[in-house]
């Protein structure tokens, strides 16, 4: 075998045909009674000193086997989709669970309480500090009966003063 051959077998870029043996499907049944019939068929001397089969593979079911375990990403994007602010101006007690969904979809919402009557305002801050609470985020007030609740993902730097103007 010359260099020029040795080397294109190292790099698998020449095909070796007779080294390819195609083995028709079988159940495991019956290569099971297969294996039995030839330990029974050996004599004793023979059947212990007999090794396995070994299968020959083709260069080109090698590069398969190469391509199958590089094929598999390594690297994960660091793009990020945009995030979404919500506007929310709840009419009843009911949509503060649309309001938690959002929140839970990793979303910031800014809840108008201004159109409905302060004791329903109270019960929903009450269920929204419970939502933004279990799910690690933070709630403010940035206005008269305006909240910003945000999730976990979003942060809030800064205070609103709360001065009102009485003219």
């Amino acid at each position: 075998m010359s260099m020029k051959d040795k080397i294109k077998n190292f790099f698998l870029l020449e095909e070796d045909d007779e080294d390819y043996y195609e083995q028709p499907q079988q159940s495991q049944q019956q290569q099971q009674e297969q294996r039995q019939q030839r330990v029974m068929s050996q004599p004793v001397h023979q059947a212990a000193v007999s090794q396995p089969a070994v299968k020959k593979v083709s260069n080109k079911e090698r590069r398969n086997v190469a391509t199958e375990h590089t094929n598999t990403p390594n690297l994960v994007s660091i793009t990020q989709k945009a995030s979404k602010v919500v506007l929310a101006e709840p009419r009843v007690y009911a949509e503060a669970q649309d309001i938690a969904e959002h929140l839970k979809s990793k979303r910031a919402v800014v809840v108008n309480l201004q159109r409905i009557d302060k004791e329903q305002g109270i019960r929903i801050i009450d269920f929204l500090s419970g939502t933004i609470c279990a799910l690690g985020g933070d709630i403010k007030r940035i206005g008269t009966d305006i909240f910003l609740c945000t999730p976990d993902n979003v942060e809030v730097d800064g205070n609103i003063s709360e001065y009102y103007y009485e003219d």
